[in-house]
This record gives structure tokens, C-alpha cells and sequence, in this order.
């Protein structure tokens, strides 16, 4: 576990490694507590979770395909969450990204944009998709960050959050580095059954280092957020 530290950086940016899921959301509540307080900084968390289905506040338990005695052959753990969005896989080779922010108030002086948010996410994923010359899009009616393949469009980014009321974001994305897609056949992603899932492994050709596309979701978080900060 990180310290809650405290400074005047306006973004820290930590690197957790491999974690289990549960540990990593333990340490954005905290973090979160402090964030509302002014106590720290804004947070970035980058991490790599163990094999696990995650399910938002109102997923459809009938998306899990896998029965517990398959998951449990798999060693797959399952966490039900407060994030938005529908189930979802975190695993090895999938870069996974925690901001803990508070957000400005939004038109109303009071809320914050969450939908703007979740837009300032894509746009991050897609520009550190373009480094690799993936590109990236948004698919309308839908969060994430889709790729075309096949005549289609396929989800290479989920996108899943939590806004409390002191506007302070927990959970966030995960974006498929060289991840095993097989594990996602155990769910139907993000409730959406017509639509493949991909990584930029299956893109590129060839395996990408987790701390290089790390270096570049840093780069573009800190870009792009920090643009954000300057029209407040």
C-alpha cells in the first residue's frame, strides 16, 4: 500500500504493479476520503489485476456466462462494485486506470459533468492509442474506446465509474495491452453481445511492455487533464 501523501503536485501518478482487485479498491476509497478533504493531490492509479469479473451497480447478473464452479476452475475472482456500466474483466496484460479526481462543478454550479468526464477518458485512451498508430474512436451511445476490425467496430478500452458528491471520480478504465481475450468469453462484455473485444497485442503483431503504454496514458492523462484544469 502507497501513504496518503500530501504536496502540491496536481497529479500524482503511481504505478501499484500486480494487485488484487479488492486491495485496489480498497486503496481508492481511501485515497478518495482524502481527495475530498484537499488533503492530497489528484491521483492516477496504474495497475494490473489478477483474473477478475467485475459487475457495476446495475449490470445484469445474467451476463455472467461462466457458472462460480467455472470461474472458480479458472480462478477467477468476482467483485460487485459501485461504478457505472455492466460486467467486466480485468486480467493479466490489461493495463487498468484509477483517477482519483475532483472534478469541477458542472452548468449548475453544483454537480460535475460525469459525462464530460467519462469523454476526457476517451480521449485520453485514444490518444495513447495513436502512439502505437491504432485509432481509436468513440462509438455513439456507448463509453469506451472502439477500434475497427472485420467490418466492425470492437471495444479495446471499457470505460466504468464512480462520481461521489463531492465530485471526486474512483474506478475508471481498462485498456487491452496483451491481454488473454479467451477470459472474456465468460461474460457478456459490458452487456453487449454483438460487438468483439481486442487488444492492441492482436493490432500490433506483437506483445507491448505494460510500462511503456503506461509511460504514454501519463503523458496524455497529464496533457489532457491538465488542459482541463486550466479553463476552471
Amino acid at each position: 500500500m502507497i501513504p496518503i501523501l500530501k504536496g502540491v503536485e496536481r497529479l500524482h501518478k503511481v504505478r501499484l504493479g500486480r494487485l488484487e482487485y479488492g486491495e485496489a479498491w480498497a486503496l481508492q476509497k481511501k485515497l478518495a476520503e482524502a481527495r475530498a478533504h484537499d488533503q492530497i493531490p489528484d491521483q492516477l492509479l496504474l495497475v494490473e489485476h489478477p483474473h477478475t469479473y467485475t459487475l457495476g451497480a446495475n449490470a445484469d447478473e445474467s451476463h455472467l456466462v461462466y457458472t462460480e464452479a467455472e470461474r472458480m476452475a479458472r480462478g477467477i475472482s468476482l467483485y460487485r462494485t459501485d461504478r457505472g456500466g455492466d460486467v467486466t474483466y480485468h486480467g493479466l496484460g490489461q493495463l487498468v486506470g484509477y483517477p482519483i479526481l475532483k472534478l469541477p462543478a458542472g452548468g449548475d454550479g453544483l454537480h460535475a459533468d460525469v459525462v464530460g468526464y467519462v469523454r476526457m477518458l476517451e480521449a485520453i485512451l485514444i490518444q495513447t492509442l495513436a502512439v502505437w498508430g491504432i485509432q481509436g474512436e468513440r462509438l455513439a451511445g456507448y463509453s469506451g474506446v472502439w477500434v475497427a476490425t472485420g467490418g466492425t467496430l470492437a471495444k479495446i478500452a471499457a470505460i466504468g465509474v464512480r462520481v461521489n458528491s463531492r465530485r471526486v471520480t474512483t474506478h475508471g478504465f481498462a485498456l487491452n495491452v496483451n491481454t488473454d481475450l479467451s477470459y472474456f468469453k465468460g461474460i457478456i462484455p459490458c452487456g453487449i453481445s454483438d460487438k468483439p473485444v481486442l487488444g492492441m497485442q492482436e493490432l500490433i503483431g506483437s506483445q507491448t511492455p505494460l510500462a511503456q503504454v503506461s509511460e504514454e496514458i501519463e503523458a496524455a492523462f497529464e496533457a489532457v487533464w491538465g488542459d482541463a484544469q486550466k479553463t476552471q
